[in-house]
């Protein structure tokens, strides 16, 4: 006897709604010659106060496991990506920021994504991508986190609108 579930597969559905919009952006990445975890760490870092944080912020913010995220960051430090440092009040940790070269890349990146996103827009009106950025937000904030690599807050926007 053959058994449905009786709810589509939400994950597999997000996957490859990821993997649709990846297909946009890697052509992108590819002409940097930047793998997608370094460019969510990249973008990580860009978005935050004073363009640095800890490396487990980094791990939790762009979804990558701390494993993997130690080898990565060793490699973007070797490309010059990425500055390291350990703080004077707790030699465990490691502070991640951008670098001069990194920043520059940034800049050169940011008009052809932001273009991307730009079409996505005028594919799917402002409305409904906005409505899509707060039912992710909404689904992130409800599902425990306690086994997940990732930790989201809402966006403004999500508040802003009351959605």
């Amino acid at each position: 006897m053959t058994r449905t579930f009786d709810h589509r597969n939400l994950a597999m559905l997000l996957l490859q709604a990821r993997e649709a919009l990846m297909g946009i952006f890697r052509p992108i990445l590819k002409d940097y010659s930047l793998t997608e975890q370094q460019w969510r760490i990249l973008r990580t870092l860009d978005e935050a106060p004073r363009n640095e944080l800890e490396a487990g912020q980094i791990a939790k913010l762009s979804c990558i496991l701390s494993p993997s995220l130690t080898g990565v960051l060793e490699r973007m430090e070797r490309d010059g990506l990425i500055g390291r440092e350990r703080p004077p009040a707790d030699q465990r940790k490691w502070i991640v920021g951008l670098t001069t070269k990194s920043r520059a890349m940034i800049a050169q990146i940011r008009p052809r994504v932001d273009m991307e996103y730009a079409r996505l827009e005028a594919r799917l009106g402002q409305a409904v991508l906005d409505d899509i950025y707060c039912r992710l937000d909404t689904l992130i904030e409800a599902v425990p986190a306690a086994h997940e690599p990732c930790d989201h807050a809402a966006s403004a926007l999500c508040k802003e609108t009351g959605s």
